[in-house]
């Protein structure tokens, strides 16, 4: 009996809980409904239209920036010979911005003329133009002004020096039409993004043409998803059917995978860290060597703003940048005199050595170039390939001044480790030539801020 009872009042409990949800759908859908339809209208003028600053507190910010680059001509109506300039050309960028986490769906804005201008060209969208004359007004729609040819329309045009100029007398105006073509996607104008349209007119010289007025219109289009109602029932919903078991089963299998995955990187690091071991034993000048270029090299991936997951396989892939060293003898390795041109071949020949050996290593993306690159030089004259700047993978470029950095700090069975100021000019000195200079100079910043110790 008190099973049932608490079976019914779930039950109970639960169709309250879903009407609930459904009240707030249907209340959401109203609200953005609304919300959508709703025409804002806005009317900037003087000083608030030709500020370069955005308000951030508007919804539609909208600007008319004059360009530095104008020039003159001169125009002779009257045909008396003039010879002076008298017109100025001004080209207005007009920046629009939506400076609000919604989409707007659509915009227009109409600039009235408050004195005589004429009209040369304007870009991204159409301009609707209304001019009187006559005792009429003449309103037709200009695709592109760019490309505008008088005689397929009424207006009143004057032509100078091969340009065609739409006479706009104080009063008339013109509506911009937003593109939304590929070309110039105005619409829709994605959140707190923004447009650049823009015109170009002639004015007489001297006379001030910062009387416009523009008045915008515009409308929102809100995802459904980003009302407070919606996220307050899909909350709801989430929490009430599926948070607990999913968060109860999700943990288990989080935490199961997670033990496993790092038993998986400990026994690969082991293994990785092991191989190392034996290559550097070879040499007791260099022991040690493959676990310092590892870590130099996540140093610089580090600075480079790589993941966490991606700087532990950056880390293995220059652990095993000297593989192939496996394969040199020891007596050419340990060699405490200049190697000859035969043995210095065998030397080379560990990059290749090290990428066959690692050609087959799937689960560690890189490491083949890791091992057969790490020697190329930005300046096309390393080996084994002689690849030269971008060709070489970006791995191996961040391990190439990682190894040449230990290498000039260790002291090796032929010299005695160089001095921070010698190795801070070499890397200085071999920007470009051996080294990547972005790299280059990523490191030469971790010794400056003391990431890298020499000595």
């Amino acid at each position: 009996m008190i099973r049932d009872k608490k079976s019914k009042r779930a039950v109970i409990n639960f169709g309250v809980s879903l009407l609930l949800i459904l009240i707030l759908c249907v209340l959401s859908i109203l609200r953005v409904n609304k919300y959508n339809n709703t025409t804002h209208y806005e009317s900037f003028s003087g000083d608030t239209l030709f500020s370069e600053g955005y308000e951030a507190d508007n919804a539609f910010s909208l600007r008319a920036i004059p360009r530095d680059s104008t020039w003159t001509k001169v125009f002779d109506f009257n045909n008396v010979g003039l010879k002076d300039h008298n017109y100025r050309a001004y080209t207005y960028d007009f920046p629009i911005r939506n400076n609000t986490p919604d989409e707007i769906a659509y915009f227009t804005f109409t600039l009235h003329f408050d004195k005589e201008v004429f009209l040369l060209s304007a870009w991204n969208g159409a301009l609707k133009i209304h001019q009187t004359g006559e005792g009429r007004e003449y309103v037709e729609t200009v695709l592109d002004l760019r490309n505008f040819h008088p005689l397929n329309y009424s207006f009143d045009t004057v032509t100078f020096d091969g340009e065609t100029l739409i006479r706009m007398k104080g009063g008339d105006y013109f509506e911009y039409l937003p593109s939304s073509n590929e070309n110039a996607m105005e619409v829709p104008l994605e959140p707190f993004e923004g447009t650049v349209p823009g015109v170009i007119l002639y004015a007489p010289i001297g006379e001030e043409i910062d009387g416009w007025t523009v008045d915008i219109e515009y409308r929102f289009n809100r995802l459904i998803t980003k009302d407070l109602l919606f996220r307050l029932l899909f909350v709801g919903l989430f929490l009430w059917l599926i948070a607990g078991i999913s968060y109860l089963v999700t943990s288990a299998q989080i935490r199961k995978y997670k033990l496993r995955h790092e038993r998986d990187n400990e026994l690969i690091h082991e293994s990785i860290e092991t191989f190392t071991g034996f290559i550097d034993a070879k040499d007791t000048y260099t022991n040690g060597h493959s676990n310092r270029v590892a870590e130099y090299t996540k140093l610089i991936a580090k600075e480079m703003g790589y993941s966490e997951e991606e700087l532990d396989r950056i880390y293995c892939i220059a652990l095993l940048h000297d593989c192939g060293k496996i394969g040199v003898p020891d007596s050419i390795l340990k060699k405490p005199g200049k190697l000859d041109d035969e043995e210095f071949a065998v030397i080379k020949s560990h990059t290749v050595r090290g990428g066959e050996i690692l050609k087959n290593f799937k689960s560690l993306k890189g490491a083949e170039e890791g091992a057969l690159y790490h020697h190329e030089r930005y300046d096309g004259r390393g080996y084994p390939e002689g690849k030269a700047g971008e060709d070489i993978p970006l791995i191996a470029r961040m391990i190439c001044v990682a190894d040449s950095f230990d290498a000039m700090n260790s002291n090796r069975v032929y010299r005695q480790k160089l001095t921070k100021e010698t190795i801070i000019e070499e890397i200085e000195k071999n920007k470009g030539k051996q080294f990547d200079p972005n790299m280059a100079d990523i490191f030469l910043r971790l010794i400056r801020e003391g990431k890298v110790e020499i000595g």
